[in-house]
């Protein structure tokens, strides 16, 4: 192929329907068993209108979707719409292993269901498989339930319990908002405060939230997030939790006990629960043979194409880690890779 992609999110899917458009030969490589990327995992109560906005794809909008539907399902539905309308070939379930040197300036992917030769590759694999799970001192005595947001299903499943919340971002306090009405107790804490954005989120807060996240790439870093950069905005129902003690965050505690967590200074708070609502990190494991990592532990990116290897580009990673980044860096990463492929092979 002249291009592989790995992942059949919103990532992968723009940047398949602008190779499509530029007539450059291709395949969608994606490990999820049905179209929906990261989406169709999400629990069910994280209904459309709670998400955060979902952009049009390039070429055929969502439409007028019922905001009160499970995002898992509407979003699903429109990314296997979109995939027969423009014809994208997808293949899944396939999981990339690794992705390294081939022949001839080749790259070489290696696959459960065969290997690949590319002469460029786009890197569309998210977030949502590596999910970040924070190490504390006694985490492995503790006699609870730990699991991480990537495993919530409902607040059902916590009626009754007491429940730690660890975490400042969005998911942190949809599941705050979401448990407090089941569970016996819930105790919110985070390393950094949570920010709570007042009014509406205009174009140059959004630029200026992805050149922060934009700065980071280019260094090499690893990345930030975008909708965390962006801060929370101040609903009607966050206002009701935050009057009513639900969204009272604590200082991070120092250790986990058996029954519990404790800070710093002695106090305590027992659980029966640890919710783990700590993010999660991008899927580049399978790069690792390429050597593409700098210093600060991330990939240097500039404009999608990797520094150290301009045959790799990367959509949905940093500040294309967003609905509408992605469409945008799946036309960047396309242009380059007809850049690339109109360039002779080195010998």
């Amino acid at each position: 192929m002249d291009a592989v992609v790995i992942g059949a999110g919103q990532a992968g899917l723009s940047s398949s329907y602008f190779l499509t458009r530029a007539g450059i030969g291709h395949v969608v490589l994606d490990r999820s068993p049905r179209p929906g990327g990261a989406w169709q995992f999400r629990w069910p109560s994280l209904t459309l209108g709670a998400a955060h906005r979902v952009h049009d794809l390039p070429g055929l909008p969502l439409g007028v979707a019922d905001a009160t539907r499970p995002s898992s399902e509407v979003v699903s539905e429109y990314f296997a719409a979109y995939e027969r309308a423009f014809a994208l070939p997808v293949r899944r379930p396939v999981e990339v292993r690794a992705v390294r040197e081939g022949a001839g300036g080749r790259l070489l992917v290696e696959t459960a269901e065969g290997d690949w030769s590319a002469r460029a590759l786009v890197n569309a694999t998210g977030t949502w498989e590596r999910p970040f799970w924070p190490r504390y001192p006694g985490q492995e005595t503790f006699r609870g339930r730990q699991l991480h947001t990537a495993g919530y299903r409902s607040a059902e499943e916590f009626a009754g319990l007491r429940v730690v919340v660890v975490g400042a971002g969005a998911s942190a306090i949809q599941l705050l908002m979401e448990i407090a009405g089941t569970a016996a107790e819930t105790v919110w804490v985070s390393r950094r405060p949570p920010i709570f954005r007042e009014g509406p989120f205009d174009q140059e807060a959004g630029r200026a939230a992805v050149a922060r996240v934009d700065a980071r790439v280019r260094a090499g870093l690893v990345p930030g997030s975008v909708v965390g950069a962006t801060g929370y905005p101040l609903t009607p129902q966050v206002r009701a939790a935050l009057a009513a003690g639900i969204l009272n965050r604590l200082p991070m505690f120092r250790r986990i006990a058996p029954d519990g967590v404790v800070w710093e200074d002695g106090r305590s708070a027992r659980a029966d629960v640890i919710l783990w609502a700590t993010g999660f990190r991008p899927v580049v494991g399978h790069l690792a043979p390429l050597r593409l990592r700098e210093p600060g532990g991330g990939i240097r990116v500039e404009d999608t194409v990797a520094v150290r290897d301009p045959r790799v580009t990367l959509v949905g990673y940093g500040p294309s880690a967003s609905t509408v980044g992605a469409n945008r860096a799946g036309r960047t990463a396309a242009r380059h890779i007809g850049a690339l492929l109109a360039a002779p092979l080195a010998a």
